[in-house]
């Protein structure tokens, strides 16, 4: 007898299997996943009789992109716009747009599939303003983020919490997993150590936190700086733990921007994103983008020494040679550095992901670049500043500052976040 199983069925079932691999590949005993303990995600909570009054017969505004799906991908809006009993009144679209298919500054536009109106937060306005909230009773996040401070989606979310503080608007923040665990937390926190926590500028480089932590504790601390707080809600997720990587969640992985392809790419990005600030590739345009570190005049042979030479846990260097293109993964991107050129460098091999530090990594990148290529490294202090939010960091390298007293440095600003952290956190 032949048995045909639904498409859907199979698809779940090459995904566990998939996880379960993912997991193993990293040298780590993991529990397999299975459907009664993998993470149920904030958005498949939202329409339980526990949250649904939120949105029931009010008007709805909500700040999302193509991470916010389900887990068999099927989107938010669509979910909620076919609903009779919520009206969805009009669309905030963060960096990369609501489809993710931006590199640049995101204009306002119409959804194609409801006939809703966009509203970039990403271009010249980064806020919703008064007015386009006069017709909203409600707004609602769901977004994927991947952990580090750089990545602007937490900044957007702390906007709208602002907004909705000033404007007496309802928030609901749909939790979602942070894929390079919750656990690491490390990094420089620059001129606004040691204050109230009210946005992504307060925050180490990786915070380990889910959208949902940081937007407590985004609300939480406006108190301390006598600022109005958000009626905030947030839909928590089930059988998440703090030690979970995303791919021993069950779900799948939705990239949530361009170049953000895959979890190694989330696991290096706080490490060589600070390639930003300099004339150095950080392999966007490859479709290992924060992976691969070159430029043409870049020797991979020996910038691969002189980074093996620091003896960093969980990571290895090897000589590469790459040529960054426009387009990555049927996508044009942001013209990346030295489109079209070979570049030499190496390519940066995570070897145990729970010992790698990514943030320190950051530091000796750009002190191994700087004692190689004194003279061709270029240093774009206002980018590299902002990155790092102090100048401090950049005048201690130039100075000639060993990275273990850089990063030694970090001690005080990273014990007072964590005391303020641990008290918004919502899951073991």
């Amino acid at each position: 007898m032949k048995i045909t199983l639904p498409s859907r069925f199979l698809s779940f079932v090459i995904l566990l299997i998939g996880c379960q691999l993912g997991a193993l590949g990293q040298n780590q005993a993991t529990k397999p996943v299975t459907p009664a303990n993998r993470v149920i995600i904030g958005i498949e909570r939202l329409v339980t009789p526990e949250f649904l009054p939120h949105l029931q017969n009010r008007r709805v505004a909500i700040l999302t992109n193509h991470t916010g799906v389900m887990p068999d991908r099927s989107h938010l809006v669509d979910m909620l716009h076919a609903r009779p009993d919520v009206k969805v009144v009009k669309l905030f679209s963060p960096e990369h747009g609501i489809r993710g298919q931006e590199d640049n500054h995101v204009a306002d536009a119409t959804d194609s599939k409801t006939g809703l109106k966009i509203i970039s937060l990403y271009g010249k306005v980064r806020k919703p303003t008064p007015e386009m909230l006069q017709d909203v009773d409600v707004l609602l996040f769901d977004i994927q983020d991947v952990g580090a401070r750089y990545y602007t989606y937490i900044a957007t979310m702390a906007s709208v919490l602002e907004a909705a503080a000033e404007n007496k608007k309802p928030l609901l923040v749909l939790d979602r997993p942070n894929p390079i665990t919750g656990i690491y937390v490390d990094g420089g926190v620059g001129t606004n150590a040691k204050q109230p926590v009210t946005g992504p500028n307060y925050l180490p480089i990786v915070h380990g936190m889910t959208v949902g932590e940081l937007a407590r504790m985004f609300n939480g601390e406006r108190a301390a700086k006598k600022l109005p707080q958000a009626e905030l809600v947030v839909v928590p997720m089930r059988h998440y733990t703090r030690n979970q990587w995303f791919e021993q969640t069950g779900l799948p992985w939705v990239k949530p921007s361009p170049n953000m392809l895959n979890l190694t790419t989330a696991t290096l990005y706080p490490a060589t994103c600070i390639l930003e600030g300099t004339n150095v590739s950080e392999g966007r345009g490859t479709m290992q983008p924060f992976e691969f570190i070159g430029t043409p005049w870049i020797d991979g042979e020996k910038l691969a020494r002189q980074l093996n030479s620091y003896k960093l846990a969980g990571v290895t260097f090897k000589p590469i040679q790459f040529k960054p293109d426009s387009v990555v993964d049927g996508i044009r991107i942001y013209p990346p550095k030295f489109v079209g050129q070979t570049c030499y460098g190496v390519q940066a091999v995570v070897t145990d992901r729970n010992t790698f530090e990514s943030a320190k990594a950051s530091v000796y990148i750009m002190h191994a670049l700087k004692t190689l290529y004194p003279t061709q490294l270029e240093w774009k202090n206002s980018r590299l500043d902002g990155l790092w939010k102090t100048d401090v960091t950049r005048k201690q390298l130039q100075a000639g500052e060993t990275p273990q007293k850089i990063v030694s440095a970090w001690a005080d600003e990273l014990k007072y976040f964590r005391n303020v952290r641990a008290k918004y956190l919502l899951y073991p």
